[in-house]
């Protein structure tokens, strides 16, 4: 059978990567718009000319139908070559390379019947720099930015209009290289933002993930803590007492009935420990009654089944705790008497809840062979257990003991 607590983190995990999908998504989308938008800034600009050119253009209807042609055939290059180009891998510059490339006849067409009134260099000397490294995207600018003067000369315009074309030629050339170096920065930045997000990302689901193994091993200690203390203590006492009652059977039949009466009470109240912790429950030595009342039946039950003097007293004015401090004394008092139980041959054992206006005091003394507490308590689960306890609602725990000398465990908690 599969641990809840690892097909939880498994949940979360996927919840994470789920979070990190969605944020690239976001990402994604962002990027989308971008491209839109740099298509339809070249939609128009490439629509604007086409009309500058039927209406203004210098030459006849089919010169200006073929520059007409020309423009329009940039569309179906640009879809199948310069828009993988712009958006796909920069690396892959041949891309980018043939597609310049496959700009300049086109271009030369529109310029031959269209003249000066060809404004599309708009639309491509950008893209140039988002294709292509600065020094190539440079070079390609100014090839396309120059094939209008040289058009010009090679269809003998006077020296005046050549003159005119190659200044404007170069004041493009200008506003390009400032306009495409302001690309080329905000493109770095994005791929720099973009690597700092993936990695904030991946940092995210790492931190949640160690929190949620955290969180496993800390559910896990807790449930091994609250089996210790409950279900684990009343199966020792059904033994204890099933070993009492077979060893009386033929001898006292009477003990030996209440010795089997006891191991079916430990044994009902085992079993509803158990549903309590599954169903993540209060003990159930509290829902019956008063804290006072939970420790006073423990305290009876144990003395009950160690056949010893079992006494429980109250001092001060009882009031109610928080569920959470109530919960820690009852099994600080349950783990204590199980020591008891286990190892103190004790003749007597006595438990104090004691009310003060600083808080509240618990402690349970027994009269047995004690034990060297520095060096024989560091490896019990038991007492570390009731420590961690304690320590995890600000209180705080005591155990004294010597050899032949008894032990006592005291709690306090505000």
């Amino acid at each position: 059978m599969s641990n809840p607590a690892d097909a939880s983190a498994t949940v979360h995990v996927d919840s994470v990567r789920l979070d990190a999908v969605q944020v690239d998504a976001l990402q994604v989308d962002a990027w989308t718009v971008g491209e839109r938008r740099w298509d339809l800034y070249f939609a128009v600009v490439l629509l604007a000319t086409v009309g500058i050119a039927q209406v203004a253009g210098p030459t006849g209807g089919p010169g200006r139908l073929a520059a007409a042609g020309a423009l329009l055939a940039m569309v179906p290059w640009y879809l199948l070559v310069g828009r993988p180009a712009l958006y796909g891998d920069r690396q892959l510059l041949w891309r980018g390379t043939i597609y310049v490339i496959g700009l300049v006849p086109l271009l030369v067409v529109a310029q031959v019947f269209a003249g000066s009134n060809t404004f599309i260099l708009l639309a491509l000397c950008p893209q140039c720099f988002m294709i292509l490294p600065f020094r190539g995207a440079l070079a390609a600018v100014v090839a396309l930015s120059l094939t209008q003067p040289l058009v010009a000369l090679a269809q003998g315009a006077p020296a005046a209009e050549v003159e005119s074309l190659a200044g404007i030629a170069a004041a493009g050339i200008a506003f390009s290289v400032a306009f495409g170096t302001w690309i080329i920065r905000i493109i770095s930045q994005s791929a720099e933002r973009a690597e700092l997000i993936a990695q904030l990302e991946r940092t995210r689901a790492e931190l949640a993930l160690a929190n949620r193994q955290a969180g496993v091993l800390a559910e896990r200690e807790r449930l091994a803590s609250e089996i210790h203390d409950t279900i684990a203590q009343g199966f020792t006492s059904i033994v204890m007492l099933a070993q009492a009652a077979e060893s009386m059977i033929e001898s006292d039949p009477a003990q030996a009935r209440q010795q089997l009466e006891l191991v079916g009470r430990t044994a009902r109240e085992n079993l509803a420990e158990a549903r309590a912790l599954v169903a993540g429950l209060a003990p159930t030595a509290l829902t019956s009654g008063t804290l006072g009342d939970a420790l006073a039946r423990l305290t009876e039950r144990a003395g009950q089944e160690l056949g010893i003097a079992a006494e429980f007293a109250v001092t001060g004015e009882p009031r109610p705790l928080g569920t959470g401090a109530e919960v820690v004394l009852v099994r600080v008092c349950q783990e204590a008497l199980s020591n008891v139980r286990k190892h103190a041959q004790a003749r007597s054992v006595r438990v104090r809840l004691g009310f003060a206006c600083s808080g509240v005091r618990l402690e349970v003394a027994d009269d047995g062979v004690g034990f060297e507490v520095g060096r024989d308590d560091t490896g019990c689960f038991g007492l570390r257990g009731m420590r961690a306890r304690v320590d995890d609602i600000g209180g705080k725990l005591d155990v004294t003991s010597a050899l032949g000398k008894g032990t006592t465990v005291s709690a306090e908690v505000a």
